[in-house]
């Protein structure tokens, strides 16, 4: 999408809320082509640069003063688009590696390690991110900055995070030919996972086993 179609023709592409607009659409466009699955190959190091860079924006909205809307209010922005398809195209192709285990709040002392998605993380986000755009483009700009800031705090941030440490460890254990542990049986489902259950579960997968399918070739 072109900055003349994004942007109205009034706004200062110096102003902050455009340049979050165009880091939140350029992540929106890449991570909708790359569910796609054109190039599975490349799915991964495509996934961990647009998480990436996603997650300037997020950092340049946590490091700025609160937000206040205008309203009391947030207007309807409509219903929600569906993102089941992106959902499923992930998993798909994830499949060796869509599960992983994380720590939720690494300042909470003794907790366990739940399981979670890459695929369904990455449909919550691109939701959260739609929903301040439909703000965006109807001229709500502080609306629009309000909630990709609260959501940031409060659910796509942590997400983000999860599951650019996720697709980091894919890479480390692949490229440094390392041992990858698979979560065998473990699914989003499950609750109270703790580290005992958690190893007895997993399973031994070279790194090998796990790149062939997703196009990554271990470092020789």
């Amino acid at each position: 999408m072109s900055d003349a179609t994004l942007h109205a023709s009034a706004q200062n592409p110096d102003d902050f809320v455009v340049q979050i607009a165009d880091q939140v659409e350029s992540f929106l466009v890449a991570v909708t082509e790359v569910a796609k699955g054109d190039e599975p190959g490349s799915t991964v190091p495509f996934l961990l640069l647009e998480v990436s860079q996603l997650l300037l924006a997020g950092g340049r909205l946590g490091a700025h003063e609160d937000i206040v809307p205008d309203d009391r209010y947030e207007p309807d922005p409509g219903p929600e688009p569906d993102v089941d398809g992106i959902r499923e195209n992930f998993a798909r192709l994830l499949d060796p590696v869509d599960v992983y285990s994380e720590v939720f709040d690494p300042y909470e002392p003794r907790k366990a390690p739940v399981p979670g998605r890459i695929s369904d993380d990455l449909a919550d986000i691109i939701t959260d991110l739609r929903h301040g755009m439909v703000h965006y483009r109807a001229g709500r700009t502080t609306e629009a900055l309000w909630w990709w800031q609260f959501s940031y705090f409060s659910n796509w941030g942590p997400m983000a995070s999860a599951v650019l440490r996720a697709l980091q460890s894919v890479l480390i254990h692949v490229r440094l030919n390392q041992p990858l542990e698979e979560l065998d049986g473990l699914d989003t489902d499950q609750a109270n996972i703790g580290d005992e259950i958690l190893e007895l579960e997993a399973g031994r997968v070279m790194a090998q086993e796990i790149g062939d399918p997703l196009g990554i070739r271990p470092a020789t």
